[in-house]
């Protein structure tokens, strides 16, 4: 049985919860300029140091399975602030390393930490939000999940540039510091229907109740596999402008600025259209768009090849209908069952880094001379997103509608 609370939850500031949500990615990506300085520092091969990357990436994804069910049992604000206090901890430790273990070590507890936000903000969001206007709150908030890749490594070369590569660090751990104060005295508690959670196999439970819903599976995959699309994208559109098309890596930055900026674009239409479209309706229409310009973009590279004003403008278009298409599937997933919407946000979460992390270590392993393998892989991504929407919500008619929160 679940814990009622009468009380109504009162709204936390937008921005705080767009900033918890922004910590793990800003941690990821403005590192990446200091490889090749640590692999110096530290005397070590490349490999090694690709570490600090790969398992942040693997501990932020494998906690999504964990945060959710523990913020559906013990509340939103003790397990975000939990989340975020261990990745200013692990950026403190990092920080410190004198030896390359001791930075991994630190790494994995930032990336455990980091996961926290990236649950928890859009779980926050169904919490506060029926379901139509959550997705009009969930596109301004993953606009975050756009905006911090595109300007963080910048910041982060500069950062190595001018004071070295313990610079990153400690930008991540005062902003680490400082979202945490802030949100000790403005982030309220949300969650006011607890669920009991008294064994790994309650755990297990949860999520087991949520994935023999189709409703719930409809949207998860449909937001894994369009967000796998964007990654695959990320991965291997650096190889294409580069080692294909013999374009200096200085203009991709340019490029992808492109595509960025129409995600951004898409997350503005979608805050201010799904209320008035319902979120199907926005799924739909967006991830249409979206699989259409990647299927232009497959037919290019097979016949007549890519330009790098082909390539981004057409992935512009792609991610325009992500904007459109993905918060409002991450609203449906979250919606399903509300007394559990930590656990879909963590499930959810899980999909999408896994498929974006899979769909890109097959492309890295395809690609040679031609653009194909990229663009073949987002078109199957993108058609498995529309499909599962479409089989699995639009004409599942026995779906109930999303049950109201109490």
């Amino acid at each position: 049985m679940s814990v009622r609370q009468t009380t109504p939850p009162r709204r936390p500031p937008l921005y705080i919860i767009i900033a918890a949500v922004a910590s793990g990615p800003l941690a990821i990506h403005i590192l990446v300029p200091s490889l090749p300085g640590l692999q110096r520092v530290f005397e070590t091969d490349y490999a090694t140091v690709q570490l600090t990357l790969t398992l942040y990436f693997f501990a932020f994804a494998g906690v999504q399975l964990v945060y959710g069910p523990l913020s559906d049992r013990f509340g939103r604000r003790p397990v975000l602030l939990a989340g975020l206090t261990l990745y200013a901890i692990g950026g403190v430790i990092s920080l410190l390393a004198s030896e390359v273990e001791v930075l991994i070590a630190g790494r994995i507890v930032q990336g455990i930490g980091g996961g926290a936000g990236f649950v928890l903000g859009r779980a926050i969001v169904r919490d506060l939000y029926e379901r139509e206007r959550a997705a009009s709150m969930m596109a301004y908030v993953t606009m975050a999940m756009v905006v911090v890749p595109m300007v963080s490594p910048g910041i982060g070369g500069y950062l190595d540039v001018w004071f070295g590569w313990w610079a990153c660090f400690v930008l991540i751990v005062s902003y680490g510091v400082v979202v945490t104060g802030v949100a000790f005295f403005v982030l309220h508690e949300t969650n006011m229907t607890r669920q009991p959670l008294r064994s790994l196999s309650d755990l297990g439970q949860s999520y087991w109740q949520l994935l023999r819903l189709r409703t719930f599976r409809g949207y998860a995959f449909q937001v894994g596999f369009g967000t796998g699309a964007f990654f695959t994208f990320v991965g291997g559109a650096s190889y294409v402008m580069v080692v294909v098309m013999g374009r200096p890596a200085s203009e991709y930055g340019l490029y992808f600025m492109i595509v960025a900026g129409m995600y951004m674009v898409g997350n503005f239409f979608a805050g201010r259209l799904s209320v008035r479209l319902g979120i199907n309706r926005m799924i739909v229409i967006g991830t249409s768009i979206s699989l259409s310009a990647a299927v232009v973009l497959f037919v290019l590279s097979l016949n007549v090849g890519l330009t790098p004003l082909s390539l981004f403008a057409l992935t512009g278009v792609m991610t325009l209908g992500s904007g459109l298409s993905q918060p409002n599937g991450l609203s449906g997933a979250v919606s399903v069952d509300p007394t559990r919407a930590g656990a879909a946000s963590g499930i959810t979460g899980f999909l999408q880094l896994m498929v974006g992390a899979l769909g890109t270590q097959a492309v890295g392993m395809l690609l040679e001379d031609t653009a194909v393998p990229l663009t073949s892989a987002m078109v199957l991504l993108l058609s498995l997103s529309l499909l599962s929407h479409v089989v699995d919500v639009r004409l599942n008619k026995s779906t109930p509608a999303a049950r109201r929160r109490p």
